[in-house]
Protein backbone atom coordinates (compact mmCIF):
# COMPACT_ATOMS: atom_id res chain seq x y z
CA UNK A 1 0.00 0.00 0.00
CA UNK A 2 3.22 2.09 0.67
CA UNK A 3 3.99 1.91 -3.46
CA UNK A 4 0.23 2.96 -4.16
CA UNK A 5 0.26 6.24 -1.81
CA UNK A 6 3.85 7.23 -2.78
CA UNK A 7 2.75 7.28 -6.42
CA UNK A 8 -0.29 8.39 -6.06
CA UNK A 9 0.86 11.86 -3.97
CA UNK A 10 3.20 12.27 -6.56
CA UNK A 11 1.19 12.05 -9.36
CA UNK A 12 -1.13 14.75 -7.09
CA UNK A 13 1.67 16.57 -6.43
CA UNK A 14 2.55 16.43 -10.39
CA UNK A 15 -0.98 17.63 -11.58
CA UNK A 16 -1.05 20.57 -9.31
CA UNK A 17 2.73 21.84 -10.40
CA UNK A 18 1.66 21.44 -14.17
CA UNK A 19 -2.07 23.42 -13.73
CA UNK A 20 0.31 26.38 -12.30
CA UNK A 21 2.64 26.01 -15.06
CA UNK A 22 -0.28 25.81 -17.48
CA UNK A 23 -1.65 28.58 -16.09
CA UNK A 24 1.07 30.89 -16.30
CA UNK A 25 1.44 29.74 -20.06
CA UNK A 26 -2.09 30.73 -20.75
CA UNK A 27 -1.51 33.85 -19.27
CA UNK A 28 1.54 34.67 -21.24
CA UNK A 29 0.12 33.02 -24.43
CA UNK A 30 -3.23 35.14 -24.24
CA UNK A 31 -0.89 38.16 -23.68
CA UNK A 32 0.71 37.50 -27.00
CA UNK A 33 -2.35 37.14 -28.80
CA UNK A 34 -3.57 33.42 -28.76
CA UNK A 35 -6.78 32.29 -29.13
CA UNK A 36 -8.42 29.21 -27.51
CA UNK A 37 -10.58 26.89 -28.86
CA UNK A 38 -13.20 24.53 -27.38
CA UNK A 39 -13.52 26.24 -24.20
CA UNK A 40 -16.43 24.62 -23.50
CA UNK A 41 -15.01 21.25 -23.17
CA UNK A 42 -12.46 21.89 -20.94
CA UNK A 43 -14.37 21.72 -17.69
CA UNK A 44 -15.03 18.06 -18.77
CA UNK A 45 -11.16 17.61 -19.20
CA UNK A 46 -11.23 18.87 -15.99
CA UNK A 47 -13.69 16.36 -14.41
CA UNK A 48 -12.64 14.03 -15.83
CA UNK A 49 -8.95 14.16 -14.86
CA UNK A 50 -10.44 14.63 -10.70
CA UNK A 51 -13.01 11.84 -10.96
CA UNK A 52 -10.36 9.67 -11.69
CA UNK A 53 -8.02 10.91 -8.77
CA UNK A 54 -11.06 10.36 -6.26
CA UNK A 55 -11.71 6.95 -8.16
CA UNK A 56 -8.06 5.37 -8.11
CA UNK A 57 -7.55 5.28 -4.07
CA UNK A 58 -11.34 4.57 -3.67
CA UNK A 59 -11.20 1.06 -5.86
CA UNK A 60 -7.58 0.77 -4.74
CA UNK A 61 -8.71 0.72 -0.98
CA UNK A 62 -11.40 -1.83 -1.81
CA UNK A 63 -9.34 -4.48 -2.52
CA UNK A 64 -7.06 -3.15 -4.90
CA UNK A 65 -3.15 -4.80 -4.86
CA UNK A 66 -0.02 -4.37 -7.19
CA UNK A 67 -0.90 -6.42 -10.32
CA UNK A 68 1.61 -9.57 -10.99
CA UNK A 69 1.97 -7.84 -14.64
CA UNK A 70 3.44 -4.78 -12.47
CA UNK A 71 6.51 -4.61 -14.74
CA UNK A 72 4.10 -4.11 -17.72
CA UNK A 73 1.54 -1.75 -16.25
CA UNK A 74 5.05 0.52 -14.71
CA UNK A 75 6.94 0.70 -18.35
CA UNK A 76 3.41 1.57 -19.60
CA UNK A 77 2.88 4.56 -16.95
CA UNK A 78 6.91 5.43 -17.19
CA UNK A 79 6.44 5.62 -20.96
CA UNK A 80 3.39 8.21 -20.76
CA UNK A 81 5.07 10.01 -18.53
CA UNK A 82 8.32 10.46 -20.65
CA UNK A 83 5.68 10.97 -23.11
CA UNK A 84 3.77 14.23 -21.55
CA UNK A 85 7.45 15.56 -20.13
CA UNK A 86 8.90 15.56 -23.61
CA UNK A 87 5.43 17.33 -24.89
CA UNK A 88 5.95 19.85 -22.24
CA UNK A 89 9.94 20.15 -22.97
CA UNK A 90 8.93 20.60 -26.74
CA UNK A 91 6.34 23.22 -26.55
CA UNK A 92 7.49 25.02 -23.90
CA UNK A 93 5.35 28.28 -23.49
CA UNK A 94 3.03 27.32 -25.40
CA UNK A 95 2.26 23.91 -23.75
CA UNK A 96 -1.12 24.60 -21.14
CA UNK A 97 -4.12 22.32 -20.61
CA UNK A 98 -6.49 24.02 -22.81
CA UNK A 99 -6.81 24.59 -27.03
CA UNK A 100 -4.89 27.83 -27.16
CA UNK A 101 -2.89 28.83 -30.98
CA UNK A 102 -0.87 31.96 -31.75
CA UNK A 103 -1.90 32.80 -34.94
CA UNK A 104 0.93 34.18 -36.37
CA UNK A 105 2.87 31.12 -35.69
CA UNK A 106 2.61 27.42 -37.22
CA UNK A 107 2.35 24.16 -35.20
CA UNK A 108 5.52 22.73 -33.70
CA UNK A 109 6.62 20.17 -35.96
CA UNK A 110 9.58 19.73 -33.42
CA UNK A 111 10.40 16.59 -31.07
CA UNK A 112 7.97 14.15 -30.98
CA UNK A 113 5.38 16.16 -32.95
CA UNK A 114 8.22 15.74 -35.85
CA UNK A 115 6.80 11.33 -35.43
CA UNK A 116 3.36 12.17 -34.51
CA UNK A 117 0.78 14.97 -34.00
CA UNK A 118 -0.53 14.76 -30.66
CA UNK A 119 2.29 12.52 -28.02
CA UNK A 120 0.91 14.26 -24.88
CA UNK A 121 -2.40 12.47 -25.59
CA UNK A 122 -0.93 9.22 -25.95
CA UNK A 123 0.97 9.92 -22.17
CA UNK A 124 -2.30 10.74 -20.69
CA UNK A 125 -4.26 7.34 -21.79
CA UNK A 126 -1.17 5.49 -20.97
CA UNK A 127 -1.48 7.26 -17.13
CA UNK A 128 -5.07 6.73 -17.41
CA UNK A 129 -4.75 3.09 -18.05
CA UNK A 130 -1.46 2.02 -16.83
CA UNK A 131 -1.48 3.62 -13.43
CA UNK A 132 -4.75 1.81 -11.56
CA UNK A 133 -3.75 -1.49 -13.53
CA UNK A 134 -0.80 -1.28 -11.66
CA UNK A 135 -2.56 -1.42 -8.02
CA UNK A 136 -5.32 -3.68 -9.14
CA UNK A 137 -7.62 -1.39 -10.10
CA UNK A 138 -9.18 -2.24 -13.46
CA UNK A 139 -12.29 -0.99 -13.32
CA UNK A 140 -11.24 2.60 -13.05
CA UNK A 141 -8.92 2.08 -15.87
CA UNK A 142 -11.47 0.52 -17.95
CA UNK A 143 -13.90 3.19 -17.22
CA UNK A 144 -11.98 6.19 -17.50
CA UNK A 145 -10.28 4.93 -20.63
CA UNK A 146 -13.40 4.69 -22.56
CA UNK A 147 -14.03 8.24 -21.04
CA UNK A 148 -11.05 9.79 -21.92
CA UNK A 149 -11.20 8.31 -25.39
CA UNK A 150 -14.76 9.71 -26.14
CA UNK A 151 -13.31 13.06 -24.80
CA UNK A 152 -9.80 13.05 -26.62
CA UNK A 153 -11.56 12.89 -29.57
CA UNK A 154 -13.28 15.95 -29.68
CA UNK A 155 -10.41 17.17 -28.12
CA UNK A 156 -8.16 16.09 -30.84
CA UNK A 157 -10.52 17.50 -33.64
CA UNK A 158 -10.92 20.81 -31.42
CA UNK A 159 -7.39 21.02 -31.51
CA UNK A 160 -6.48 19.83 -35.45
CA UNK A 161 -9.21 22.42 -36.56
CA UNK A 162 -7.24 25.43 -34.53
CA UNK A 163 -4.44 24.17 -35.69
CA UNK A 164 -5.07 23.82 -39.16
CA UNK A 165 -4.10 20.20 -39.90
Amino acid sequence: MVAFWLTYLALVAQRLWELQIAKRHTRALRARGARESGASHYPLMVALHVAWFVSLPLEVLRGGEISHSWPIWAALAIIGQGLRWSTMKTLGERWTTRVLVLPQEPPVRSGLYGLFAHPNYLGVVLEIFSVPLLFGAWKTACLFSVVNAALLRERIRIENEALGI
